[in-house]
């Protein structure tokens, strides 16, 4: 008696599901990328940790002060090339008003974490569908910053060497400048570019006026990094140039998110949905028909 042939049917390989390990990896990558309602113990934590983390890193590059001071000179010398090299006469100019320098200190060293946190508590409470999404740009914007505070150390104008620029807060003696005064040995003084109070703000612009319903609001959200540009150029912790290399690395950070997401953060549905499992068994314990259970 012949071996006998066992023959497959034509195309039930095809119709044979995936292996588990072939559908665990997309599945996995799907559930991470679908937008859910953010769990607050979650996200102070995750915040907490995640700023700890960025002072650490930007704390810890080393300090090459004669390599920061040479690529500030080529800077100064850049921007009048470009003549745009204006930041000393901003800085004199707004340093004669006593009053408007030392709220503009006090602006430095506040607003750029008080506005922010501020609008990450506003997107979690009115917006939770876009919150993480939101979040990963400024997230992502902040630690390819951190990659340029390495790269590329560079003094602000105070610290230049004769640059003729004015220290803003030591002169008045302000309070809260992490780059100035008793609280500059806890700081990098050399991380300068970009300008995380540019990336910061410009993200708390764009959220603000691409979210916000009512008209002024979305306005102040449009001048809010407009007068933090005036702030860090008169205060001469910042050149122009460093502005330029916030925006581009929030421009990064909105193609990480681009990416991850498969659209804008803003462009994502204003309220999470709870998966269809969910919705199902929270409608039949309050004995309510589903939609499609209803003729």
């Amino acid at each position: 008696m012949g071996d006998a042939t066992v023959t497959q049917p034509e195309g039930l390989e095809a119709a044979l599901p995936p292996p588990v390990a072939a559908e665990t990896g997309p599945r996995v990558l799907r559930r991470l990328r679908t937008p859910r309602r953010p769990r607050f113990w979650f996200e102070i934590l995750l915040i907490a940790v995640s700023y700890w983390t960025y002072s650490l890193v930007r704390n810890a590059v080393p300090e090459q002060r004669a390599e920061a001071l040479r690529n500030a000179d080529w800077i100064w010398q850049t921007e009048h090339r470009l003549g745009i090299a204006v930041e000393e006469s901003v800085n004199h100019a707004v340093n004669s008003v006593n009053w408007l320098i030392i709220g503009m200190n006090y602006y430095y060293a506040t607003l750029h974490f008080v506005v922010t946190l501020g609008v990450l508590v506003w997107l979690y409470r009115r917006h939770p569908g876009r919150y993480a999404a939101t979040r990963l740009v400024l997230f992502s914007t902040t630690a390819v910053a951190l990659v340029g505070y390495y790269l590329y150390p560079l003094a602000p104008p105070r610290l230049m060497n004769g640059g003729g620029f004015i220290d803003t807060v030591m002169v008045h003696q302000t309070w809260g400048s992490m780059a100035s005064g008793d609280l500059k040995n806890m700081s990098n003084q050399y991380a300068a570019m970009p300008s995380m109070h540019i990336g910061w703000s410009v993200w708390c612009g764009l959220t603000i006026f691409a979210l916000a319903a009512v008209p002024w609001v979305r306005v102040l959200g449009l001048l809010y990094p407009a007068l933090t540009l005036v702030v860090i150029v008169a205060t001469a912790n910042h050149f122009w140039l460093d502005a330029v290399g916030g925006v581009l690395c929030l421009a990064f950070g909105f193609a990480v998110a681009r990416v991850w997401c498969g659209r804008l953060p803003y462009a994502l549905p204003r309220v999470v949905r709870a998966p269809a499992a969910s919705r199902s068994r929270t409608s039949r314990e309050q004995g309510r028909p589903l939609a499609r259970d209803r003729v």
